[in-house]
């Protein structure tokens, strides 16, 4: 396996690529090593990032194989997370009540993982179709009556659509477009299968909120690309859709922001707003980027810092969540089992395995009150609030939590 490092944009063909963030180099954030394989080093890819002068769009330098990220090796399922459950069920209750929507229309949902979100339209008797070419968690979405077509989305595959007769009063892609390397092809793709007076609500994290914040370990080859309001209005517009409306969560994945587009233009207020206070803040800008390298050193040194002093004062420690951010973040630090003894999640299917490259063992969260380690860092920092009140009883007990993002601090 090999990552080729691109030279021009993915958005706007520019090769004009500045970079400004070197990660040095990191295995697949979701190749789990099996307990087995322990012994074995992972590869790993350089893990750089640069600003496009050609359309401001913030993307990662080298490129792994579509099939080797999101079928081979991944392990996320959406399903296990309650505050992004409530945060979906929400979002697609304002669409049926916004939209009008019934029994006569049709939600598309672009990555829709394990059906979390769409069974939500299909309990109101509205035709859904999910796209996600990750095998399990297909597999999952018809499970639950989540008709789903286990492909990549692109043009070709928004062709074969239309051309059946298909057309999608309202397009969701949550999560997904950092995950595209053709941008162009799925922007097209969704203007093309989008009925006129549509859709589309794309969300992704908030670039301004990743460097503000120093969230550097959202940074990994899953995620090709890093959207402003800015970049996202200038891919819309080059290809065949409209940026109208932009709302902001700025407690979800660390900030993000929902665009609703559509085939025709009726720009709001809120997008004008937002395009305003990026051009103020100067988001657009190379030099928005050009202290983050220095800021993430800084974090780092901090982390390690913190640990260390409490391993050595013969504190015990654990992690919670082995998420993708996780393993950027462990990575990236040089956080091992020297440091951290093991790492809990809730969905199974991680559970048994290690965290690549570190090879840190995952275990269920039930681990926490078995072993009652003395500190927990908590790695899915954007889920800090839910993980906490979950993990009541170890708090009780007198466990400590740490967050490590965007300072590392103590809570309890």
């Amino acid at each position: 396996m090999s990552a080729a490092r691109i030279t021009r944009c993915r958005a706007c063909g520019s090769a004009d690529l500045r970079p400004f963030l070197s990660l040095g180099k990191t295995p697949l954030a979701d190749a789990f090593v099996e307990p087995e394989q322990a012994g074995r080093h992972d590869p790993s890819f350089p893990l750089e990032v640069a600003w496009c002068a050609g359309c401001t769009l913030v993307q990662i330098l080298h490129e792994i194989p579509p099939q080797q990220l999101f079928v081979d090796n991944y392990l996320y399922f959406s399903s296990f997370s309650d505050e992004l459950l409530a945060h979906s069920r929400a979002h697609a209750e304002q669409l049926i009540t916004d939209r009008r929507l019934d029994g006569d229309s049709l939600v598309v949902e672009i990555a829709s993982n394990d059906g979390y979100l769409l069974k939500n339209f299909v309990e109101h008797g509205i035709e859904v179709l999910g796209i996600d070419p990750a095998p399990g968690q297909a597999e999952a979405a018809r499970a639950i009556g989540v008709p789903t077509l286990a492909q990549f989305f692109g043009v070709e595959v928004a062709r074969g659509l239309v051309a059946d007769g298909v057309r999608a009063d309202v397009i969701i892609a949550n999560n997904v477009m950092a995950h595209v390397p053709d941008l162009r092809g799925f922007v097209q793709g969704m203007a093309l299968l989008l009925a006129d007076d549509g859709v589309v609500t794309i969300e992704n994290p908030w670039v301004r909120d990743l460097v503000r914040k120093g969230e550097f370990d959202t940074i990994y080859h899953e995620h090709h690309s890093y959207f402003s309001c800015t970049s996202v209005n200038n891919l819309m517009r080059d290809n065949g859709l409209s940026l109208n409306d932009v709302e902001y969560f700025p407690d979800l994945h660390g900030g993000t922001l929902r665009w609703h587009c559509g085939r025709r233009r009726n720009v709001s207020d809120r997008v004008r707003t937002m395009l305003a206070l990026e051009a103020d803040e100067g988001v657009p800008s190379l030099e928005h980027y050009a202290s983050f390298s220095q800021r993430v050193d800084e974090t780092i040194e901090s982390l390690l810092a913190m640990l260390r002093q409490r391993r050595s004062a013969g504190r015990r420690i654990a992690a919670y969540g082995a998420a993708a951010k996780g393993s950027t973040l462990l990575n990236t630090s040089g956080i091992g089992t020297e440091l951290i003894d093991f790492v809990v999640d809730r969905n199974v299917h991680k559970q048994g395995l290690l965290v690549p490259g570190v090879h840190i063992p995952i275990r269920p969260p039930e681990a926490l009150l078995d072993e009652q380690p003395d500190d927990v860092v908590i790695l899915a920092w954007n889920f800090a609030e839910e993980i906490v009140s979950q993990q009541a009883e170890y708090v009780r007990r007198g466990g400590t939590f740490i967050v490590p993002i965007p300072e590392p601090k103590v809570i309890t």
